[in-house]
């Protein structure tokens, strides 16, 4: 079954690696958890990652109605 579009408006950023953080992305996405591609894999460990520092208070929470 197709995946539903996103709803949330995304951007394209550009992230370059060396091949040894590639290869453990590729990895999770074999773990079938992370994604479809190396990609969405480090998206998702992004995502986490700023869940985590929001979490902690090191983060503060942005509100996604505003421009900044």
């Amino acid at each position: 079954m197709p995946r539903q579009p996103n709803k949330v408006q995304t951007v394209t950023i550009t992230v370059s690696t060396t091949p040894g953080v590639h290869e453990r992305l590729e990895a999770l996405v074999e773990s079938g958890l992370y994604g479809k591609n190396a990609a969405e894999a480090a998206e998702r460990l992004i995502a986490r990652g700023l869940e985590s520092l929001m979490e902690q208070g090191k983060l503060l929470r942005h509100d996604s109605t505003s421009s900044n």
